[in-house]
């Protein structure tokens, strides 16, 4: 840890006037003393004329927030830390003063500063400190050296308090006895002067609703600790009695709005404290706080909240009838907090056949409580007044159910089996259809060509069509066509051929062609 020293000179003071100008320094801002100079992060106060009585106070409270350090040194007028001084800079970690006049510490000097990590009030007139200043702060130094202390039970604290830190230096801190000699504190010995201690009569505190319980906390140390009951956000009456010890605490008509509360026995004495504490648990019947109707999430839910301890089991009813729970319709709990569940009825596809009236029951030893709800999830196919939802619009996880095996498969009701069946009836006559027209359609084109492939490739038909397929690339004929798609298509006899649109007498060379009549082929002739 940096220790801040006064070191005198011409050269300091330049460069601290060069230090408070690139920072800029807010003296007038925060009122600050002539002896001290100020930042916006840092106050240092080490000049001993004219000096300072009390600690600067910022002229507007926000102007001290963002001050981390304040050093003080050499300042003989300060003789007390009082109430709310430092409490205007909240976020204070590093706090010195030394070779001052300090005398004493106010016990609600450092309320405000919860921050404050590093405290050196070394070099001071301390003759005595009490521990309730420090006592809320998460200390890693107390720095207390040099300080007249008188042994005495009140500083056996700073004692206890070494004893349980870890110095990479060991503190010499003495103190004065009543015969004027100087004694190491870890050498003080102070008769009737120990640690407290606290103890309870019953550290699992169980209670039905409605009935009362009594806590005794019994204390020892010297002096006499006193003892408080800390019982924050108890709902239930309550009294208690610290006057006598064991110290009692009685609480009334107990609420089930209080289980799990804890309750704490705190002794305290100049030495030190020592606290005890004890869970309340409650016992009480189940009280469904709330149903809704159906809303579609990743499921169809019936959304509840149930209350009770110990774990209340739940069972569903469906129109007046035990619903056995299946994997398409089961309870499950999303979240418990203490001694209550919030979870939901979750159903898979449902239909119109799942509309109706749904009755949760919730029952413990205690007691039980139902509530039912009407759940419509769509109309009768037809009428085309039902909603339309995608469940697979909602994405919501859930968790298996924690309240017990609600699930019985006899007799379960499900929505899905019958919208299932149907919907795959359908896509299977598709299919089959689907199938049935390609083979058939495949057929006819197949015949098509089976029956008109053996044809010439030149489409001649009728008696004149004598050109065989083996030799049509050597045909004078090539090309020309011969039948009745003209007007003069039946004159000029059967040995005709018509080029454009004239008709050409044609004698046959056999020769020529290099084929006889006998290979034509039966189909190509005739009448």
């Amino acid at each position: 840890m940096m220790s801040w020293r006064r070191r005198p000179g011409p050269g300091l003071t330049r460069l601290w006037g060069l230090y408070c100008l690139v920072l800029g320094c807010w003296r007038g801002a925060v009122g600050c003393p002539a002896s001290c100079r100020c930042s916006s992060w840092r106050i240092w106060c080490a000049e001993p004329v004219p000096g300072i009585a009390s600690f600067p106070v910022p002229q507007r409270s926000a102007e001290g927030d963002n001050v981390t350090e304040i050093y003080i040194a050499n300042q003989r007028k300060l003789e007390s830390i009082n109430d709310n001084e430092v409490g205007f800079y909240v976020g204070l970690k590093n706090l010195t003063v030394v070779d001052s006049g300090l005398r004493f510490v106010s016990r609600h000097a450092f309320v405000k500063n919860v921050n404050l990590q590093y405290i050196n009030l070394s070099r001071n007139k301390l003759s005595s400190l009490s521990k309730k200043p420090f006592r809320h702060l998460g200390l890693s130094d107390l720095i207390l050296v040099d300080n007249p202390f008188k042994c005495s039970c009140e500083i056996m604290w700073i004692k206890k308090f070494q004893e349980t830190k870890f110095y990479t230096e060991t503190q010499d801190l003495y103190c004065i006895d009543d015969n004027n000699k100087r004694t190491a504190l870890l050498d003080m010995k102070v008769p009737n002067c120990d640690l407290p201690s606290a103890n309870l009569s019953n550290y699992n505190i169980t209670v039905v609703e409605g009935k009362s319980v009594t806590l005794y906390c019994d204390t020892t140390g010297g002096p006499t600790p006193n003892v408080s009951w800390v019982l924050t956000n108890l709902v239930s009456n309550h009294e208690s009695d610290t006057s006598k010890n064991p110290a009692s605490l009685t609480i009334k008509n107990v609420s089930s709005m209080d289980s799990g509360m804890w309750i704490s026995c705190v002794a305290e004495n100049i030495v030190g404290e020592d606290q005890a504490s004890a869970e309340l648990t409650v016992f009480f019947a189940p009280n469904i706080t709330f149903i809704e109707s159906p809303t579609p999430d990743h499921h169809w839910c019936i959304p509840f909240t149930v209350k009770g301890n110990p774990k209340p089991t739940l069972q569903w009813f469906y129109e007046g009838a035990i619903l056995n729970e299946s994997e398409y319709i089961c309870t499950k709990i999303h979240v418990i907090n203490q001694s209550e569940y919030h979870g939901c009825l979750q159903l898979d596809n449902p239909t119109h056949l799942n509309n109706g009236a749904y009755t949760l029951l919730a029952k413990n030893e205690y007691g039980e409580d139902e509530k039912r709800v009407d759940a419509h999830f769509m109309s009768v196919p037809g009428d085309g007044s039902g909603p339309i939802v995608d469940p697979d619009v909602y994405e919501y996880e859930t968790t298996p159910n924690d309240l017990g095996d609600t699930t019985n498969n006899s007799n379960q009701i499900t929505s899905t089996d019958v919208s299932n069946k149907e919907n795959e009836d359908s896509i299977t006559v598709y299919v089959v259809v689907g199938i049935a027209a390609l083979v058939c359609t495949g057929l006819v084109i197949m015949l098509i060509i089976l029956k008109f492939g053996r044809h010439s490739k030149f489409g001649m038909k009728g008696p004149s069509s004598v050109i065989s397929n083996d030799d049509d690339s050597a045909s004078p004929l090539h090309h020309i066509s011969n039948g009745s798609n003209t007007p003069s298509s039946s004159e000029g006899g059967p040995d005709a051929v018509i080029i454009g649109m004239t008709k050409i007498p044609v004698i046959e060379n056999p020769q020529y062609f290099g084929i006889t009549n006998s290979q034509l082929k039966p189909d190509t002739c005739g009448n």
